[in-house]
């Protein structure tokens, strides 16, 4: 798998939103974590999020959906500058999930045909 920066070429239209999420994998030195916190920006695809553990780029961590209890598999495509001890960074779901953040007005372009 190739992971590159962000293009600025987006499949669907991000909202600004604030989920509460908790957010656990490894950190890049090996060890468990677990994290609240809550989203920034989310799309059809993941989400921009801001965490305190360290995480590389192409790294796979698990988001929970605080308000459905739902979890899903993520990967890390992007990382930002650290601000206050924490990095944002874009997360992408390994598999395609638009109805994660149950929103009850999503953008047209948020429908994932079925294959």
């Amino acid at each position: 798998m190739n992971w590159t920066a962000d293009t600025g070429r987006r499949r669907s239209m991000r909202v600004l939103l604030s989920v509460p999420i908790q957010a656990s994998g490894k950190t890049t030195d090996g060890k468990d974590f677990q994290e609240q916190a809550r989203t920034l920006i989310v799309n059809a695809h993941g989400a921009l999020i801001s965490l305190s553990a360290a995480v590389g780029a192409g790294q796979k961590i698990t988001i929970s959906n605080k308000a459905t209890q739902q979890s899903v598999a993520c990967h890390v495509v992007y990382l930002g500058t650290a601000q206050a001890g924490k990095t944002q960074m874009g997360i992408e779901f390994v598999k395609p999930s638009p109805n994660f953040w149950q929103i009850d007005f999503p953008p047209d372009d948020w429908v994932v045909p079925e294959n």
